[in-house]
């Protein structure tokens, strides 16, 4: 990646964006398979999820929308997270985490598509 392509923000957000849904699906796998937990120690990744948390609230600043349905999905994975590692065999959180692991799954997969777009041209 060229200087240049560091400071274009459309791809600094979209960067940003991939590695926020990277990190909510790493917690989702850390709660899922007690071996992904042990790989990074929860505070350096609770640390790293909230980094990318702020990086994320501060470039959508100018798009309220687009930052408001970042900030529901962040509340509502995190929630679900939470309340699976009190509740660990309830099948409904585990369904819950595993549809939600999906959807992140497209939307990594549709902005490393953009990203890689954005990087060619």
């Amino acid at each position: 990646m060229t200087e240049l392509d560091t400071n274009l923000p459309h791809i600094t957000t979209t960067e940003t964006l991939v590695r926020f849904y990277v990190l909510l699906s790493q917690y989702i796998d850390r709660c899922l398979d007690e071996a992904t937990k042990r790989s990074l120690p929860e505070g350096e990744f609770q640390k790293h999820l909230a980094e990318t948390h702020t990086q994320v609230t501060e470039l959508l600043t100018t798009n309220r929308v687009v930052k408001n349905k970042a900030e529901t999905e962040f509340q509502r994975i995190t929630t679900l997270c939470e309340q699976f590692l009190k509740t660990p065999n309830d099948p409904t959180l585990k369904s819950s985490l595993h549809h939600e692991h999906d959807v992140l799954r497209i939307k990594m997969l549709a902005l490393s598509d953009l990203l890689a777009v954005f990087r060619s041209v």
